[in-house]
């Protein structure tokens, strides 16, 4: 005899509808009403009882209180297997008793609430055996007092009674369960939202390791490449100083002028350590800052936003930003263009376009720019895509396409 979630024990059953107390109380006055409504029947019906059945309904009552209000500390000694069987099966005994020796006028004030710990602590297969029990203990003492047919009678309203605690306690009970799971995936929801909250500053963290050991690897570079120039036009004049005194010079200058670029090239990665080109103003403001950039140093610049502009996740923003200031530099060392257009297009929903396109000479070959190898990195590492078309003489087009992150699309 299991209980619906598994137990077969009394003391370790599932929650109850009501506090202990508050169904020792109930119980309580139950039984007490449940007596003086049977001595007031039996006091109309003329009825007369011996003091044997007065002291044994009586003890019987007491025996069904002390029972129900302490069952898991009485029944703790058995077996567990066997508890419920014991528990219901002494009450309703109980109940049958009280009605036999003192009448059935108020037995059924105790016994039909019998339901409703059968439902709170039995399976379905193994409640009907305990109504069955209640009904037969409240219904049988009605033969000795009454004839056939009020038993029969009583039985039928005794039943609708029956049926009407069980479907109450179940929906109580269903209630009841079912705050306890609402609140077990609150609290489920709760731990998961604060991982997700961790797991998202991990992942800032990552990013921003990323991005300062792909700006040192930058600056280690490139600082690398111009001291190793450097290097080797100091020999040079060193070598050429006492015979040749103006080619000594010309050497020196170039490594002055290397050692120049140098310091401006880590003077510029320091700086993008420092701050975000798009920290706290829109990504269409940035890049225009970048055309404007372009634009006067003579080269005809355009700008084009296409689509109604939106917020945009930083990490999003900078690598649009990063390709955008890529390929107008790209533009102004290698194309000798005339002109050049930059589009930023939001009109796809969860995506984010941008442009770069020249009419200059173009290229047969887009490999061994570290610069768009770097872009190409940035831009697949937030699940974006990267595309180049170029053809010698007919200009070069670079276009990167990258999900909305702010509107949850990746």
């Amino acid at each position: 005899m299991r209980s619906d979630r598994g137990n077969s024990t009394v003391d370790s059953r599932p929650t109850s509808i009501m506090t202990a107390n508050q169904s020792r109380i109930l119980t309580t006055f139950l039984v007490a009403v449940s007596y003086i409504l049977t001595f007031i029947t039996d006091a109309r019906g003329n009825t007369h009882f011996s003091v044997l059945q007065i002291g044994l309904g009586v003890l019987f009552g007491v025996f069904y209180l002390i029972l129900s209000m302490f069952d898991a500390e009485i029944l703790r000694p058995f077996p567990a297997n066997t508890r419920l069987a014991f528990y219901f099966s002494i009450l309703i005994a109980l109940v049958f008793g009280i009605g036999w020796m003192l009448g059935p006028g108020g037995t059924w004030l105790i016994g039909i609430p019998l339901a409703v710990p059968a439902v709170e602590r039995l399976s379905p297969r193994w409640r009907w055996p305990v109504y069955a029990g209640v009904l037969a203990a409240i219904v049988l003492p009605i033969l000795r007092y009454s004839n056939l047919e009020t038993a029969l009678m009583d039985a039928t309203v005794f039943s609708v009674g029956i049926l009407f605690v069980v479907a109450t306690s179940q929906v109580r009970l269903s209630e009841q369960r079912a705050r306890e799971k609402a609140e077990q995936l609150s609290k489920q929801l709760e731990t998961a939202n604060r991982r997700l909250v961790e797991y998202a500053a991990q992942v800032e963290e990552l990013a921003a390791a990323q991005e300062r050991n792909r700006l040192a690897r930058e600056i280690h570079d490139s600082l690398g490449h111009y001291l190793t120039i450097v290097n080797v036009q100091i020999e040079a004049a060193r070598t050429t100083l006492a015979a040749d005194p103006q080619r000594a010079l010309e050497a020196l200058g170039k490594a002055q002028e290397l050692a120049k670029k140098g310091l401006s090239s880590v003077r510029a990665s320091v700086a993008a350590l420092r701050v975000s080109p798009v920290e706290n103003r829109p990504l269409e403001a940035a890049i225009a800052g970048l055309v404007e950039e372009t634009k006067a140093t003579g080269l005809d610049t355009q700008m084009e936003v296409l689509g109604q502009p939106r917020l945009v996740d930083e990490k999003v923003a900078l690598a649009l930003y990063r390709a955008a200031q890529e390929g107008l530099t790209n533009v102004r060392k290698h194309a000798r263009a005339a002109q050049v257009k930059v589009e930023l297009d939001f009109s796809q929903v969860g995506r984010i376009r941008l442009a770069v396109c020249d009419d200059g000479v173009g290229a047969a070959s887009t490999g061994g720019g570290f610069g768009l190898v770097g872009m190409r990195e940035r831009i697949l590492l937030l699940g974006g895509d990267l595309r180049i078309e170029t053809q010698p003489g007919q200009g070069f087009r670079l276009e990167a396409l990258l999900p909305d992150m702010e509107d949850g699309k990746l």
